[in-house]
């Protein structure tokens, strides 16, 4: 009798993992975190710490932020510097996929086709593209400034900007054989104010252009995931200017298809808008940054909004994205204590919040 316990007890700690992996997957659809694409050299240490870091916390998604660093055959004009090949791709792809983690790669659209007067390959490339031709880019700016620069955006009404644009999608989604695709389409501060936007309703534009880029992921069965803040009224809530639209761009919330994903992202507030996207009927994951306290509180709002709501909402409710805003490398060395990862102009300390996050989430599996 004593030796058939023995092996009873034996039989239940060989499954538990795999039981506390469905626990998890019940609670936490996803689980994730979203960082940049490493240069060539430092694929293997990026490699090492999905397989050291992220796989033992349980982490299935990987949003990577890829934009113009990868050596793209359609339009190799817009290959930006450390550019990953096809061969170092396939690599990590791999390697993801053997730890249980899908990549969904990250290209910015519409918005962030620079950095103040630091024009990104795009632009550079196909500058009659830009929505602000206007707007001098031959000096330094910082914010604020008079033009309202933040990050330049291109003409979603340009009749040849898809083309190129879509062909960079298909490239992309293919190379690391995902099923889904992020635009970014955060912090769009420009739009309708070329001779072709202007006049137009910005909520039509954005909602246009979210729908054109879903409808071309649709047709190979992608879906699109974007940032959140442009859908919400960054007035009316109090928000503001960066996590919330002033601009009019909120009211797409109601024109857009019901199958993008959103990335609803607030980083010093747990502010509860996940519930906003959740009741419009979107899947919505909540995605934290530098503070552990904000971050775990936001966890649990997830799980509550997940036990509370109805059979019919509660699957919008997906899970957590952790968002790293620095490189890949300097995202390592920090982890590791090599570089300092607290945040010296916003607070908090990105390194302590995800560990407090996963932390946190490695008891509702109930594997401590």
């Amino acid at each position: 009798m004593k030796k058939f316990s023995i092996v009873l007890l034996g039989i239940c700690c060989w499954v538990s993992p795999v039981n506390a992996q469905h626990k998890l997957h019940s609670i936490l659809p996803v689980r994730g975190i979203c960082m940049a694409a490493p240069t060539p050299e430092g694929v293997d240490k990026f490699i090492g710490f999905v397989k050291n870091e992220l796989v033992p916390r349980k982490l299935n998604t990987i949003v990577l932020r890829i934009d113009y660093r990868y050596q793209y055959k359609s339009h190799p004009e817009l290959v930006a510097e450390g550019a990953l090949s096809e061969e170092q791709v396939k690599k990590i792809v791999k390697a993801c996929r053997e730890g249980g983690i899908k990549i969904i790669p990250q290209v910015n659209m519409l918005g962030h086709q620079s950095w103040y007067a630091n024009v990104g390959k795009l632009l550079e490339q196909y500058p009659e593209f830009n929505e602000t031709p206007e707007i001098p880019l031959d000096q330094d700016i910082d914010w604020p400034n008079q033009w309202g620069l933040y990050c330049l955006s291109y003409c979603p009404l340009h009749p040849e900007v898809h083309q190129v644009i879509f062909a960079v999608i298909d490239e992309i989604v293919d190379v690391f054989e995902a099923d889904a695709f992020h635009a970014g389409m955060d912090e769009v501060f420009f739009l309708g104010m070329d001779e072709r936007c202007k006049g137009r309703d910005n909520a039509e534009l954005f909602a246009g252009e979210v729908t054109a880029l879903r409808n071309h992921l649709a047709l190979t069965d992608k879906k699109l995931w974007i940032w959140g803040d442009r859908l919400i009224d960054g007035k009316t809530t109090g928000i503001g200017l960066w996590e919330g639209s002033y601009n009019n761009t909120h009211k797409a919330i109601d024109l857009i298809p019901k199958d993008v994903v959103i990335n609803d992202w607030h980083y010093e507030r747990p502010d509860p808008t996940a519930a906003y996207f959740a009741l419009k009927g979107f899947k919505v994951i909540t995605c934290p940054w530098r503070f552990p306290e904000v971050t775990v509180k936001q966890l649990h709002m997830m799980l509550d909004f997940r036990e509370g709501a109805t059979d019919v909402v509660k699957e919008n409710y997906q899970g957590m994205l952790h968002t790293v805003w620095t490189s890949a490398e300097n995202t390592i060395e920090q982890f590791y204590g090599r570089q300092e990862a607290s945040n010296q102009r916003r607070g908090g300390n990105w390194v302590e919040a995800f560990k407090a996050l996963y932390d946190e989430i490695d008891k509702l599996a109930g594997s401590e």
